[in-house]
């Protein structure tokens, strides 16, 4: 399995047990602890993916558009790595069929959600970068960020709802909004998050989703839509 997804990746790890550990969600790890001595749950890898794949994506944002300011760059950066992006480029790699998880969860459905597909791509860039360094990790994702980002240039990316509310209400009120998660509920494999939107003491929208960036596109979708409704005559 590890030498398929490895040639899948286009990297040979020299230690393959990263890439073991990329791959384990914790319910696997709760349910067989004894098959699996030696490694831990993704969440590790997935926590220095994250922080890898933000400085990676910031520092080619800042060379490939030396004539954008910081607020454009942030929007920019912000739309390649949200959960939804990350799950498709997971999803071009066949992630999902690789992840060690529950027999509970253990269902296409669940093997399939935007949350679990993003943390284990960034838990493998995770293991990239302790296997073989920088150079590695930017050869493996700079090409998934250049194509997205010509997919965002031209129009035809996923709306970002949460940058279109911030450019709104920098431009119009001078502030930045703020979200808040108010509720989550379900078990690991079927989590939905509530969040709220507001600007200064003001709530503006609420939104639903299973993860808390999707339940915060859903609020700046609700909140734009509000704010642009016209009064009623």
């Amino acid at each position: 399995m590890i030498s398929v997804l490895m040639k899948t990746l286009g990297v040979t790890f020299a230690d393959q047990r990263l890439l073991e550990n990329a791959l384990i969600h914790r319910s696997f790890l709760h349910e067989h602890p004894e098959r699996i001595p030696g490694l831990s749950s993704n969440e590790r890898l997935e926590f220095l993916g994250d922080a890898i794949l933000n400085f990676l994506t910031a520092a080619w944002l800042y060379t490939r558009f030396p004539e954008r300011g910081e607020g454009e760059l942030t929007a920019l950066r912000a739309a390649l790595v949200k959960t939804t992006t990350l799950a498709r480029f997971a999803r071009e790699l066949q992630l999902g069929s690789f992840i060690r998880i529950s027999r509970g969860e253990n269902t296409s459905a669940a093997r399939d959600r935007a949350p679990l597909l993003a943390d284990v791509f960034e838990a493998v860039l995770g293991a990239i970068y302790l296997d073989q360094g920088l150079d590695a990790a930017r050869s493996f994702v700079l090409p998934f960020l250049e194509r997205e980002v010509e997919l965002i240039l031209a129009g035809n990316a996923e709306i970002d709802y949460r940058t279109r509310l911030q450019e709104k209400v920098q431009a119009e009120y001078g502030m930045t909004p703020v979200y808040r998660t108010v509720n989550a509920t379900g078990p690991d494999h079927c989590r939905q998050f509530t969040v709220e939107v507001l600007v200064g003491q003001d709530f503006v929208g609420l939104g639903h989703g299973p993860s808390k960036q999707a339940a915060a596109q859903h609020a700046a979708q609700v909140a734009l839509e509000a704010m642009n409704k016209p009064p009623e005559q």
